[in-house]
């Protein structure tokens, strides 16, 4: 655009000299030579006013001139100034973010088949997700997981949650299955245990008994006795041992909402069990384990999850695209955060505006200034040119007409 606006100019020039040899040949050459003369004028006038934005034309120390540069500070001040009073003012941003539909613009975008198959943002979020996990400390986040839980099952009172978990087996009958298994356990627990029974028989059997072998036999008549027992009981869902078992979880249910020393017990109990170091190292293992499992069907997937990230992508742009409540939740979080930005770090931001347009020299601020609008600039140029000829030719119209 310069070369073009530049060429414009010294075709005028051209012009303006070759029709001055011609203005005795014909009369409407003196319209040619006076519009010639008016544009080169006029561009003439606007090239200087142009360049004077920039530099100092033709290296002349003229006043006023290489306006941008000598004003550098200035113009950084002045900008910063500009974006703190009009764009970074908590007012300004209320009001911006007021009007904005954040929540359902980005809801609405998730929810589009087509950004559940982008792949760039489903790589993004998986990239994300992936550096989240990885920069964890294990150590130290298991650490806090597991003492945020401690305190939170330490507020807790077990016992009465307990009671009332075992009531509503009972009352469902969903007892009876653990009393099935109770039964089965302890037939498990007997054969495990089939030869301390027989010592214990041996050991109390008098000399008689040894001697004669007898103390065998009566160990043989117990364990049988007691297999007997047990399947009769697994199989007669009327039999009173079944009875005596479901009054005795009854009782227990009673104790654990109503008897202080036993809820006292079950809570000793369960702190011991919470700062047991076996149970914190199961926390540890099951941590890494759900760590490493994520990071690996991040990977595998290609940043997908398995298709799992961008499902959850998808419903939650779903939820922020219907759900009113949420946007409007959504929407606040939004605009409060941006007002709080704008208040707690508006005078840094504008700040650093100034203090980088200040750090330019005045080349480089010349350069991106004029590469920004220089094109525009060029194109007054040319349009003095044409509007410079135009007036010429009027005033030589007037002049001949009432000369």
């Amino acid at each position: 655009m310069r070369r073009t606006a530049t060429g414009m100019l010294v075709l005028m020039a051209a012009i303006f000299i070759a029709s001055g040899r011609w203005l005795d040949v014909h009369p409407a050459w003196g319209y040619v030579h006076a519009f010639a003369e008016a544009a080169m004028v006029g561009g003439l006038a606007d090239w200087f006013a142009v360049t004077a934005l920039f530099r100092r034309p033709l290296g002349l120390p003229i006043p006023h001139t290489a306006i941008i540069p000598e004003n550098k500070d200035r113009i950084a001040d002045t900008m910063a100034g500009f974006l703190r009073e009009n764009f970074l003012t908590p007012q300004v941003v209320a009001r911006r973010m007021g009007s904005m539909n954040l929540a359902s613009a980005v809801g609405s975008y998730l929810a589009d088949p087509k950004a559940a198959r982008d792949s760039r943002v489903r790589a993004g979020a998986g990239e994300l997700a992936v550096e989240v996990l990885e920069s964890l400390d294990p150590d130290r986040l298991g650490t806090q997981v597991r003492s945020g839980l401690a305190a939170q099952i330490e507020k807790l009172e077990v016992s009465p949650l307990l009671g009332s978990m075992l009531d509503a087996m009972i009352e469902d009958g969903r007892h009876k299955v653990l009393i099935d298994k109770i039964i089965r356990w302890a037939g498990l627990v007997l054969e495990d245990n089939e030869q301390m029974v027989r010592d214990m028989v041996h050991n109390r059997a008098n000399a008689v008994l040894r001697f004669t072998g007898l103390d065998e036999r009566v160990a043989n008549s117990v364990l049988d006795g007691l297999y007997k027992l047990l399947a009769e009981v697994l199989v007669d869902p009327e039999h009173p041992l079944r009875n005596k078992i479901e009054e005795g979880l009854q009782e227990l249910a009673r104790g654990l909402r109503e008897d202080p020393e036993m809820q006292a017990r079950v809570e000793r109990m369960k702190v011991e069990l919470v700062n047991n170091p076996a149970i914190a190292d199961w926390w540890q293992s099951v941590w890494e384990r759900i760590r490493a499992r994520l990071i690996r069907s991040i990977r595998e997937s290609g940043g997908a999850g398995g298709g799992y990230l961008g499902e959850t992508l998808a419903e939650l742009g779903g939820a922020l695209r219907d759900d009113i409540r949420l946007q409007q939740q959504v929407n606040r979080f939004a605009r409060r955060t941006a007002v709080g930005v704008a208040t707690r770090y508006g005078d840094q931001i504008v700040q650093l505006v100034s203090e980088t347009v200040r750090r330019w020299d005045a080349t480089t601020l010349t350069g991106r200034v004029e590469s920004a609008v220089g094109r525009d600039l060029q194109f007054i140029r040319i349009n003095g040119t044409l509007v410079g000829g135009l007036v010429g030719v009027t005033i030589h119209v007037l002049t001949e007409v009432f000369g």
